[in-house]
């Protein structure tokens, strides 16, 4: 695992002060109104990332709500987002004493200078640090192989090459097991682990984690479908702060049907604690 902390601690970017921080950023324009640019620094086959998508309205909420932490966002991505303006609109549906309630919309214009709206999502926050510490849980990391053992995009020919900004600004290690889409031999099963990062080091916060249940390439590859398959619903739970250190991310899918299919998404950080989980609906394309 020393290759994932390679950068050294003067080099390696800090929270508040990265990539993925300015990307997200977003400026008030007015009480509930913000407004930003999406950068084309985190699309892939041409479409913004919808984990990068959520974690910038997730900025949006912690701004606009009195609690700092997003505990649980569900998003519906109604049309395809693009690099550029959009604007967030927030409405606060209710401020409770541990937990309050939101709702935000993100729209783009299009041709004719018309609003679009690309996302609508609900989401309650709270403050993670104010949670007991007590657990009991029968769920187990997953079992990926050490850091060193593990593949990235640099490792070997990539099958996305020059569709996929998104992998420039990630560190990602996929488990071999769940590899073989890359090289022609897909498994069939609907499983993908890795490990995860930000390629300049930041450390993980909630936002980020909001995007790490969203980056890894989709279970169809593994499952031998190959193409975008665009979010309908996503909807994520942060049960911790991650503590600093890379995380391990594992997917899987169960069950496609009808040309949908679910992924259930855990990740887990450096101290083996289980900090967010996810599932989304998803489209894939049939050949």
């Amino acid at each position: 695992m020393s290759e994932a902390a390679s950068a050294s601690s003067s080099s390696r970017a800090v929270i508040g002060d990265s990539e993925f921080d300015r990307d997200t950023a977003v400026a008030r324009r007015a009480p509930g109104v913000y407004d930003l640019d999406l950068s084309a620094g985190w699309t892939i086959l041409g479409a913004v990332n919808g984990g990068y998508l959520l974690a910038v309205l997730g900025r949006a909420l912690g701004d606009a709500l009195p609690h700092p932490d997003p505990f649980t966002i569900s998003a519906h991505y109604l049309t395809a987002s693009r690099p550029g303006k959009a604007v967030i609109r927030t409405q606060t549906v209710r401020a409770g004493r541990t937990l309050s309630t939101g709702q935000a919309s993100l729209l783009q214009y299009d041709d004719e200078g018309n609003e679009v709206e690309r996302i609508r999502v609900l989401a309650s926050y709270g403050d993670l640090a104010a949670l007991p510490d007590d657990v009991r849980t029968t769920a187990k990391p997953p079992a990926i192989p050490p850091f060193e053992q593990c593949f990235g995009p640099a490792d070997g020919p990539d099958p996305l090459k020059g569709t996929s900004a998104i992998t420039d600004r990630l560190l990602l290690k996929l488990d071999p097991a769940t590899l073989g889409w890359a090289l022609g031999q897909p498994s069939g099963k609907g499983e993908m682990r890795a490990w995860f990062g930000l390629a300049d080091g930041r450390d993980a916060d909630p936002l980020s984690l909001l995007l790490a249940v969203d980056a890894l390439p989709p279970t169809a590859f593994e499952m031998g479908l190959k193409g975008w398959v665009p979010t309908v619903e996503l909807t994520a739970h942060i049960r911790h702060r991650p503590a600093p250190g890379p995380l391990r991310v594992a997917i899987t899918t169960r069950n496609l049907a009808g040309g949908f299919l679910e992924e259930d998404a855990e990740v887990w950080d450096s101290e083996d604690r289980l900090v967010a989980q996810s599932r989304q609906l998803a489209r894939v394309r049939l050949a």
